[in-house]
């Protein structure tokens, strides 16, 4: 139907008839003249429809969003008419015919209009996807795909498919679950990874694997999670951490070359998970931000201030500090909203000092007394014109206070020393506790410990695992571990979660099983396709990188899923619905 696409044509076209077919992106009618703009998917192009055309009656019944194929010559754009911000901009297209493909309606909204609100566009999903920037990122993500692809290609992976439909094993969130109605009263669950699959796949022989995948997590959303997200996975036999590691590094350093012209660093720094929470409050920290945290626990043990020699004489707290270059001109409107911001994570206040030029100002400074605030000034680093902000409570509290103010004032004061920052975190700890005593997986409990099933036994509370995430600019965009490839290890670790002999058997007695029948040491990865794709464009949501996404709700408002369905289709599955009483 076409000679061209609308974005191609240039000078070089001039004089020449072409056939272009798309949408108007927009009509204008200049004294008899009417002027449209013709998009499709690789750009715009302006038509020019004269009076004298035969066509022309009929041109006046366009609108926007209509679908034409126009058929003209190519002119070059008169003196003082080139449009610099098009592709385009130095030609044009005389129509001399004109068909209407087919009409619209008129749009809710302007398709390069940027004030819509999100709920309209996510309803008018197939308009919204018409913006040019809708249309880049997702052109974008597909250059990532099948980057990965012949990147694992070439490094001799195979691309196999895993179940959707299988069972529901722990991995920190609830499973999204399908009804069976050939046996009634019993339910799949969509996988929240092909975790186990993987691992069989090892067991197998492939030895190495790799699957770009849906996942499915029933759990509370923000900005950068959906209830189904794409992954890289990535699964290998007989390779250290450090092997995989560096084989995934090369893969993104080739990415972000390839995709969007960025050089990574030639090898990306390490960080242990200790020390991130320590000096940036978060595992994932951002090292675009030359901001660290101050332990205080030491100095603030003897003072009279019990809100800070409190938490900082007990184990499971902390006292830190965190100064800000230039953070004294920060308003006290402005420090009691980022006290509000804080308090979001528990800190029940923020308090500060400021270093200005009359020297230290503070509501605390009569607590802390002049040597004390002198040792925090030299402990921090500060300089006049600073400002130096406190925590003081539970670790995990100020940790997560600090981290994400950190990252906050950062954004606010424009504090971003490079553009590009990715680190490995490594070191994990293998378990965390929750308030009763019992112990929780911090990845899930196919991680390898660093130690052996014996001194794990004697060691849960302390023990670290084997492994490592890749975080950029602040955000976790891939994990992975050395996967336990022993049973008795195995068991320990479930033993160690709490989970019963019995229990394990019912659930994982499959995967049990084949642990001894001669299973690999392996490990892998997995990559957040959505969130990398979010990180590499710019965007400040995954739903901006995803072409049908849900809302934080998890609803999609273009097919207004999900909705009920008749009783009968029920009563086949064997479900009786129950609904919780309103209030």
């Amino acid at each position: 139907m076409r000679t061209h696409y609308c974005g191609e044509l240039s000078k070089d076209n001039i004089d020449q008839t072409v056939e272009i077919c798309g949408w108007v992106n927009r009509r204008r009618d200049h004294g008899g003249v009417i002027f449209l703009d013709m998009r499709d998917k690789r750009g715009i192009v302006q038509i020019v429809i004269n009076p004298d055309n035969a066509d022309f009656a009929l041109a006046e019944s366009i609108r926007n969003e209509f679908v034409l194929k126009i058929t003209g010559q190519v002119i070059a754009r008169g003196e003082g008419l080139v449009n610099p911000k098009l592709a385009t901009g130095e030609i044009e297209i005389v129509a001399t015919n004109i068909e209407i493909l087919n009409t619209s309606k008129p749009i809710p909204f302007q398709i390069d209009s940027t004030d819509t609100s999100e709920e309209v566009r996510l309803k008018y999903r197939y308009l919204d996807l018409r913006r040019d920037e809708m249309q880049q990122r997702l052109r974008l993500r597909s250059k990532v795909t099948r980057f990965m692809r012949e990147f694992m290609d070439g490094n001799d992976f195979l691309d196999i498919e895993t179940p959707f439909l299988t069972k529901a094993t722990p991995e920190g969130a609830r499973d999204y679950l399908v009804p069976s109605r050939t046996h009634p009263g019993e339910f799949f669950a969509l996988p929240q990874s092909p975790q186990l699959f993987k691992q069989l796949l090892m067991m197998s022989g492939f030895e190495r694997y790799y699957q770009i995948v849906k996942c499915f997590r029933d759990e509370d959303l923000r900005a950068d999670r959906q209830p189904e997200f794409t992954q890289l996975d990535v699964e290998t036999s007989f390779m250290s951490e450090d092997e995989i590691m560096a084989m995934m590094e090369e893969m993104t350093r080739g990415l972000f070359k390839s995709v969007i012209d960025v050089n990574l660093p030639d090898k990306f720094p390490t960080i242990t998970y200790a020390d991130a929470m320590s000096l940036y409050g978060v595992d994932r920290p951002d090292m675009r931000i030359p901001m660290q945290i101050t332990d205080m626990d030491k100095l603030m043990q003897g003072v009279d201030f019990k809100v800070f020699s409190g938490p900082a004489s007990n184990d499971d707290s902390r006292v830190a500090a965190l100064r800000v270059p230039g953070g004294a001109t920060i308003s006290r409107k402005k420090i009691d909203k980022y006290t509000k911001y804080v308090s979001i994570y528990g800190a029940k206040g923020l308090a500060y000092i400021k270093l200005n030029e009359d020297g230290p100002a503070s509501p605390i400074l009569k607590f802390l007394g002049d040597d004390v605030t002198a040792k925090v000034i030299e402990m921090t680093g500060a300089q006049t014109g600073d400002i130096i902000f406190f925590g003081a409570d539970k670790t995990k509290i100020v940790n997560e206070a600090l981290g994400n103010l950190r990252e906050q004032l950062a954004k606010d004061l424009d504090l971003f020393e490079s553009e590009w920052a990715p680190i490995w975190v490594v070191d994990f700890p293998m378990f965390d506790a929750n308030d009763d005593g019992s112990l929780n997986a911090i990845h899930h409990p196919f991680t390898a410990p660093s130690v052996d099933a014996k001194t794990l036994e004697k060691t849960a509370n302390t023990a670290l695992s084997r492994a490592y995430d890749l975080v950029i600019n602040g955000s976790e965009v891939g994990g992975g571990s050395i996967r336990i490839h022993q049973v008795e290890m195995q068991k320990t670790v479930l033993k160690l979660l709490g989970i019963s002999d019995d229990e394990a058997k019912d659930k994982f007695g499959f995967f049990l099983d084949a642990l001894e029948y001669g299973c690999p040491p392996h490990g892998g990865m997995a990559f957040g396709l959505d969130r990398l794709v979010m990180i590499m464009t710019g965007s400040d949501s995954i739903r901006e990188v995803i072409a049908f996404p849900k809302t934080q709700t998890a609803a999609c408002l273009l097919t207004d899923a999900p909705t009920s369905v008749p009783r009968k289709v029920l009563r086949e599955l064997s479900i009786k619905v129950s609904l919780p009483e309103k209030d």
